[in-house]
Formats: C-alpha cells, sequence, structure tokens
C-alpha cells in the first residue's frame, strides 16, 4: 500500500527530475534514471589541453543531464553487447564502484541500469576529505572497491590493482570535466577506514580515492 508519505516523495522525486537536478528531499525515495549520455566528440587533444586540477568550486548542483555524461564517461556501459566499460578493469573483475556524495545524500552509480540507487540520506561531504574544499563542493565521487570480485588474490595485490583501476576512471573523469568546462580535482588524502564506515560498507568493500566535480568559481 503507498502511504501518504510515499507518494509525497514520489512527487517530490519527479519535480526534482522536471527541473534537471537532484532535490534533498528526494534523496532516499527511489532510484533516479539519468538520461541518455549525450556524447559531443570533443577532440581528444583539445580536452588533454585543457585538462588541470582545480580546487575551487562553485556551490551550484550538476544537472542530470551533466551527471549523466559525467558517470558514464568515468565508468559506464559502452560496449552493451558485452557489458564492458569505458575504463579498463585489472583481469575484468570490474570491482571498482562509483559512490556520489551530494548535498541531499549519497547515491551509488548502477551502470547496467545508467541510474543512480540511493544509498544513504546524509550529507557526507566533509568526509570524504582532508581538504576545506570538499564540504561544500556540489559533488565528491567515492571510488570504492568490492575485493571479493577480485578472488582469491592477496588483499596486498587487490589494493595495488584496485587503486591502478580508480586511476583510470579518475582520468576518464578529468578529460570529461575538461571537455565540459567543469572543475575537479582526484584526492589520495582521503580516512578511508573512516569513510568506509560512514558508508556502511561491506566487509569485502574498500575505499580507493574521491574526486571532487563542480563548476569552477568565479
Amino acid at each position: 500500500m503507498i502511504t501518504r508519505r510515499d507518494a509525497g516523495l514520489g512527487l517530490l522525486a519527479s519535480a526534482s527530475l522536471l527541473s534537471g537536478t537532484l532535490s534533498a528531499a528526494a534523496a532516499p525515495a527511489q532510484p533516479i534514471d539519468l538520461p541518455k549520455p549525450a556524447l559531443r566528440g570533443t577532440p581528444l587533444a583539445d580536452a588533454l589541453r585543457a585538462r588541470r586540477s582545480t580546487r575551487e568550486f562553485a556551490d551550484r548542483p550538476l544537472p542530470l543531464p551533466v551527471l549523466s555524461g559525467l558517470l558514464w564517461s568515468a565508468f559506464g556501459i559502452n560496449r552493451p553487447q558485452s557489458g564492458d566499460r569505458t575504463a579498463p578493469s585489472w583481469r575484468h573483475a570490474i570491482e571498482a564502484e562509483i559512490y556520489l556524495a551530494m548535498k541531499d545524500g549519497v547515491w551509488r552509480y548502477e551502470p547496467a541500469g545508467h541510474r543512480l540507487l540511493p544509498h544513504l540520506g546524509e550529507d557526507i561531504r566533509a568526509e570524504t576529505g582532508v581538504q576545506d574544499f570538499v564540504g561544500p563542493a556540489p559533488l565528491n565521487l567515492v571510488y570504492v572497491a568490492d575485493g571479493a570480485r577480485m578472488g582469491n588474490t592477496p588483499a596486498e595485490d587487490k589494493r595495488l590493482y584496485a587503486f591502478t583501476d580508480a586511476g583510470f576512471i579518475g582520468q576518464n573523469v578529468y578529460l570529461f570535466c575538461a571537455s565540459e568546462g567543469l572543475a575537479t580535482v582526484f584526492r589520495g588524502s582521503v580516512d578511508r577506514d573512516r569513510l568506509g564506515r560512514t558508508l556502511r560498507l561491506g566487509a569485502d568493500h574498500f575505499v580507493t580515492f574521491a574526486q571532487t566535480v563542480g563548476f569552477p568559481k568565479g
């Protein structure tokens, strides 16, 4: 039975989608289907020339179409028949997962459905790094590895390969941001154990890196 509260949350989520951004009230209600990514074909050389790290961000949120292109570029499915991704993965383990820490809470990107799954209804942006800018930034991507997908590989090797795979994803984000005029910085200064507890990750999951994304400030 749909309660009055559920109906209200559904209406809020619909309004959020129509506005093109995520609403704080809609965070834990239901998954968000992302629009089809609009790939504009920016020349690679231009994106490489524009690629840089930035630590100052405007506080306005990223519209859903921008999130769509960002996440697809990061680790989306570019070969639907096989389910292969835009970034390589050690032994095709595809152990990497992307969590999005935003003002309205935490979401997890689901590449198969190209959608956002609600994970936490809390604003944990300030806990995704030690720098002052991460708290007010509109989006902090948290890269998480599911070690169970890497089989019986020694724990040290799992971390090595998972950290490398996260670097590939981070570079994809850099190039997308450069092509779209967005600001970003890939971050290793993360209290990984604490953040893993905050995200309520499973025993086999561990945080690798984080990456802040937003519109340039000023």
